[in-house]
């Protein structure tokens, strides 16, 4: 593929043949290895590591990853892997996914303190978080042009080049079970990332990459779906007018091109206003001070997806990875990016180059392939929200295993789900765009489950 270095095919082929990689691991991990991050509870009684891996050399591109292992009292060894991918495009895996979702830690107010996430996914599974692609969070190009031309497919070619490298420093995951999660507009990362992995396994009796399936929760996921979906869920929940909702039906294209109509746009835009100041991405709880001065829309094809959940908390990621102490514990910015770390690329996300109009071919050959697929969705967000996914799941025409259930969490009920053949679909009730952040005890029965791969627990 385009952008790989020879050094990258050698090791590929040293890798797949199990011959001893090109550098120590024993050296890597050791350099990678976190001793202590500022502000952390003492004792955790789990292993990181975090560094950056290099995915293309002669653009010097490195990604920046951090690896939380399972609780040594839970046995990591015997874990399996699974690599965690936030969106935007151009958002950071650490400031979201690991910071105030699944996470060990979550960030307190004071942007300096730490405290234990009791639902974080690393209890379950070896937990490994991305920035990706280079120039979000701390990964980086060494050349300025790459953050102009990011788009989908180098996104996951680099992804793959990651996997590669990371596993000839981590020898020890090698062919260990290897499953791939995400939200938002990782719903594109993650089946990209999913379908490369799959055919580069192809034809490999014993892969290095021991994949088994993958989980998207409120995904970007197909675009006529989607436009369908949610100006549907916003019309059906009050957020817009009858006469907004039908202008909206006419002037959007639904996905048949890159990028929507001037007419769509303005149809757009008085639905902003019909909304008013409310959390597009959890429409029943309270916003945070000065939302709409912080909160910047993405060009493209979704004009009304801007950045993260909840300002308030970006805020609190953003003082506590640019202090210096906290870099250095992370081995991170280690050269000097001449920028402070933001949440949230704006040149990335507002450069995108490439985008796919469906991911649902992909979605068809990993069924035929008989990988695990879980799709999930919190049913109070407005962005991405559970009819658009519902339309994208009808449409791949699936036989139903088992129908539409309640599913429970201590006698109340936790949301719903349906079982089809190659794809199991679960909401989760009352959570918002970033599900194990409203809903954490619920994100945490829904991984299990997955894991498990049984159905979610109806009693």
């Amino acid at each position: 593929m385009m952008g790989y270095s020879s050094r990258f095919y050698l090791v590929l082929l040293l890798s797949i043949c199990g011959v001893v990689s090109l550098a120590s691991p024993i050296e890597d991990q050791k350099r990678d290895r976190i001793t202590q991050l500022p502000g952390q509870p003492k004792n955790v009684g789990f292993a990181q590591y975090s560094g950056y891996v290099t995915v293309n050399e002669q653009s010097e591109r490195a990604l920046f990853y951090w690896l939380v292992e399972a609780p040594v009292s839970r046995g990591p060894r015997s874990r399996p892997l699974v690599l965690w991918l936030n969106g935007g495009p151009g958002c950071s895996s650490i400031a979201y996914g690991a910071s105030e979702e699944i996470g060990p830690f979550h960030i307190r107010p004071d942007g300096r303190s730490l405290y234990l996430n009791p639902y974080a996914w690393n209890k379950l599974a070896n937990i490994l978080f991305l920035d990706s692609p280079a120039g979000v969070g701390f990964s980086y190009s060494n050349k300025t042009a790459d953050l102009y031309t990011f788009g989908d497919q180098r996104t996951a070619e680099d992804a793959y080049a990651f996997l590669v490298n990371w596993f000839e420093r981590f020898p020890q995951y090698k062919h260990r079970e290897f499953y791939i999660a995400g939200e938002s507009y990782a719903g594109h990362y993650v089946p990209q990332l999913a379908q490369i992995v799959y055919q580069k396994n192809k034809g490999i009796q014993n892969p290095v990459i021991n994949f088994k399936g993958f989980m998207v929760g409120n995904a970007v996921t197909d675009d006529y779906h989607d436009y369908v979906g949610t100006f549907e869920y916003w019309w059906t929940h009050g957020l817009v007018s009858d006469s907004t909702y039908k202008m909206l039906k006419i002037a959007c294209n639904f996905g048949s091109s890159q990028h929507p109509s001037v007419q769509c746009m303005q149809a757009l835009r008085v639905a902003t206003v019909e909304q008013g100041n409310i959390d597009p991405y959890s429409v029943y709880t309270q916003p945070c001070n000065n939302t709409a001065s912080l909160r910047r829309g993405l060009k493209g094809r979704y004009p009304w997806m801007s950045r993260a959940y909840d300002p308030c908390t970006e805020r609190y990621s953003d003082s506590y990875f640019n202090r210096p102490e906290v870099q250095k514990a992370f081995h991170a910015n280690v050269t000097g990016i001449p920028y402070e770390w933001k949440a949230c690329s704006d040149i990335v996300g507002n450069y995108w180059t490439d985008s796919p109009l469906s991911m649902l071919p992909i979605y068809q050959e990993l069924i035929r392939a008989g990988y695990r697929i879980w799709v999930y969705s919190g049913d109070t967000d407005a962005v991405v929200p559970v009819t658009a996914t519902r339309y994208s799941i009808d449409a791949l025409k699936l036989p139903t295993i088992i129908n539409w259930y309640p599913w429970y969490d201590s006698g109340k009920v936790g949301g719903w789900s349906q079982v089809y053949k190659g794809l199991t679909m679960v909401t989760v009730r009352g959570a918002g765009h970033e599900v194990p952040l409203h809903r954490p005890r619920e994100a945490f029965i829904l991984f299990s489950s997955f894991l498990q791969n049984k159905s979610m627990p109806t009693s």
